[in-house]
């Protein structure tokens, strides 16, 4: 099921439209808020006579700190500990769509950057409107007071904690204009904070999705067609519904649900079904017929960006070089399998679980089951994991149609099997690279031609034609090379896709980095000067270079057998080098053993998580660099579990060492750079080990023999 984006937004800012502060609230804050306890400021915060503060994140949070570094920008500007601060994730309205990605979307290491501004702006309204409440009540000037630490003092002793003045001061006009702290004053952000969310997390109170109980609540599983796309045509029912616990089996647009009292009789039952099904155009492809449709499309190119005459510079340089880059499809594998709850009756619906697309979510349903899109609500969990995933709706759907049949609420879970074989996959690529040298060996022209799939295209129906901006992410590299042209074919190889974490930059970094490898290999050069004698203009990118460089001994001994790639990029306005030091078995196995990763992601709001993001997204990249590929027979994943889609085990994590650069430049994202980047540094310090240079993920032992 796909939304046209413009009917999207359309819908979404009619629903939005009529809507009160209050409406946005959680149950249980509005019901504090009708009790006269809890009062709301603005659609951020808000403060209970006991003098709670709550945050509403906008963000959902799987994984990456939202749930301490939202509130961090907030207790910056209202002067109060960030442990005063409790966090519930926000409804869906359009007060709080992410202004980077048009929607109430998780994603694209937006969280900060959409946030930077508007949680501390919001901060410094209320802080206002509490100095403001308290001039009002002791009939003094505003300017006398000051706001820290939880209360406003003023002249003469006085003293009044938030909590006293949150009433008086939700009844004032919201100031369209505050002063924000400068970076100097900072007393929260750029400071190490541990995790707000851990002991939730810990103690097992933390609520995902798969945790979730609704009173009369029946369990689903679903099965779906082996090709993604097919319809059933005949199942068998009345075996299904003769094994234990079983209540009901019903047909949903997506497949055969069995409905059971625990989810492992409907798991058991659903085996009885004997499905058989109309398998669709999908069954026609496999992996060689998609390389092919990739390689022979002829769909126009669009340009990315031209700089120069490459073309020219191409023909005219002293030594030429090409070469091809392939990207496999890639599964998402959250640790959480897909899951969502729905309660539906007297037309309305409320949904709960995993989301990162609340608004797509709701509009979806609500579509799928015939309501409009008000009457559904949806309320959002803990994510186990999200990665672009959960940008997806399509099992919340299936928990609506299955609710709605059975007059039930109802928890449809996925098994791992499920969702290995039924992912929106990350698409296929081909890059075709081309580079110049003079006769110095100085690069003279560069270009890329990236064919894929365009994942906007599918999910937001953009005009065919029209540049994809996820598809052009790292493409244009910062180096000073006189002539350069990047662009791409948007090409539509049949299988469904979806956002992966970093996106394009995992396509078009490996791609970018591996070349310009093979360019200072051709020009006899060492990769580290050879990229760094094209960053004069660019002092970011060089000093990341540098420290990375630095801190990992290049062009020192390594350990026998040992040996170093080096990759640079910028993603989401972070600017980033890692190196990467290596060793390859005798099988052609490769093991990690150290990565040095120099970041510059301007200011930091806890940098005990970027460390942590950094960590996480090379354990992510590795995966795919050293393992995980999916492949299609028939138009059936051949992958099914951990077993044959391998995500790296702790004891295959290498040892990672960070370097953060201090900054007062706006910040940039950081939870999926990293996981780009780690993929050519390992590929460079592969041809380092062993000369060959592996132009086919994921670096495999039949890919590494191949090349």
């Amino acid at each position: 099921m796909t939304t046209n984006r413009r009917e999207f937004l359309k819908t979404t800012a009619v629903v939005g439209g009529g809507l009160t502060l209050g409406v946005f609230l959680p149950a249980q804050l509005d019901q504090a808020v009708a009790a006269g306890t809890l009062h709301t400021p603005n659609a951020w915060v808000h403060i209970a006579d006991d003098n709670t503060i709550t945050l509403l994140s906008a963000r959902s949070e799987m994984g990456q700190g939202v749930y301490t570094s939202m509130p961090m920008l907030i207790a910056e500007e209202l002067g109060v500990d960030i442990r005063k601060i409790k966090v519930e994730i926000a409804p869906v309205a359009p007060v709080y769509t992410n202004a980077l990605l048009g929607a109430q979307i998780t994603g694209g290491s937006t969280s900060v950057r959409d946030g930077w501004d508007k949680l501390r702006i919001a901060g410094a309204q209320v802080r206002t409107m509490l100095v403001n409440a308290a001039a009002a009540r002791w009939n003094v000037d505003a300017a006398q007071l000051r706001a820290a630490d939880g209360k406003v003092t003023g002249p003469g002793g006085r003293s009044a904690t938030y909590g006293e003045l949150a009433e008086a001061a939700s009844k004032l006009p919201v100031p369209k204009k505050v002063t924000l702290k400068e970076a100097k004053n900072f007393k929260v952000i750029g400071k190490p904070t541990k995790r707000l969310d851990t002991a939730y997390k810990v103690n097992g109170t933390a609520e995902y999705g798969i945790d979730v109980k609704l009173p009369g609540m029946v369990y689903a599983s679903l099965e779906q067609c082996p090709v993604i796309g097919g319809k059933p045509t005949s199942f068998d029912a009345a075996k299904a519904k003769a094994m234990p616990g079983v209540t009901a089996v019903v047909q949903i647009r997506d497949g055969v649900a069995v409905v059971a009292d625990t989810w492992w009789h409907a798991k058991k039952a659903r085996e009885a079904l004997a499905v058989q099904w109309d398998e669709g155009a999908v069954a026609r492809i496999d992996n060689a017929s998609m390389q092919d449709g990739i390689r022979n499309a002829k769909d126009a190119t669009i340009p990315i960006k031209k700089t120069g005459d490459a073309k020219a510079a191409l023909n005219s340089a002293s030594k030429k070089l090409s070469a091809e880059y392939w990207s496999p499809l890639l599964a998402h594998a959250t640790m959480e399998p897909q899951n969502f709850t729905a309660s539906y009756k007297d037309g309305k619906c409320l949904v709960i679980g995993p989301a990162q697309f609340q608004q797509g979510t709701q509009g979806n349903v609500a579509t799928a089951i015939g309501l409009k899109p008000e009457d559904v609500t949806v309320k959002t969990t803990f994510l186990g994991g999200g990665f672009g995933r959960r940008l997806e709706y399509d099992f919340a759907v299936q928990a609506a149609e299955i609710s709605k049949a059975v007059g039930k609420p109802v928890k449809l879970l996925w098994t791992r099997e499920d969702d290995t074989t039924h992912d929106f996959y990350r698409p296929m690529a081909l890059h075709r690279m081309a580079g110049g040298l003079d006769a110095n060996g100085k690069p003279v022209a560069l270009t890329l031609q990236l064919t894929s799939q365009s994942i906007s295209q599918r999910a937001f129906g953009l005009p065919k034609g029209t540049l994809d901006p996820f598809m052009a992410e790292a493409a244009v590299v910062g180096y000073d090379i006189p002539n350069m042209t990047q662009e791409l074919i948007e090409h539509d190889s049949g299988l469904r896709v979806g956002y992966w974490r970093s996106v394009s930059h995992a396509l078009n970094a490996f791609a970018n980095e591996s070349f310009i490898d093979e360019m200072a290999a051709a020009a006899g050069k060492d990769p580290y000067q050879f990229r760094l004698a094209l960053l004069d203009k660019q002092p970011r990118f060089a000093k990341v270079l540098k420290l990375a460089a630095d801190k990992s001994g290049w062009g020192k001994p390594l350990p026998k057998g040992h040996y170093r790639g080096i990759a640079l990029m910028e993603g989401y306005d972070t600017y980033m080098a890692q190196v990467a030091e290596i060793s390859v078995d005798k099988d052609h196995a490769i093991k990690v053993h150290h990565v040095w990763v120099a970041a510059d992601l301007g200011q930091m709001i806890n940098p005990d998580t970027v460390e942590a993001q950094l960590q996480s997204s090379i354990a992510f990249g590795l995966s795919s660099a050293l393992g995980a590929e999916i492949t299609l027979d028939k138009g059936r994943v051949q992958q099914t579990n951990f077993h044959d889609y391998p995500v790296l085990r702790m004891n295959e994590m290498p040892k990672i060492d960070v370097t953060l650069v201090p900054s007062t430049e706006k910040p940039g994202g950081i939870g999926e750079p990293a996981t780009a980047l780690i993929v050519p540094a390992v590929a460079n310090a592969l041809f380092a080990a062993t000369g060959k240079r592996v132009r086919q993920l994921p670096l495999s032992a039949q890919h590494i023999q191949s090349a």
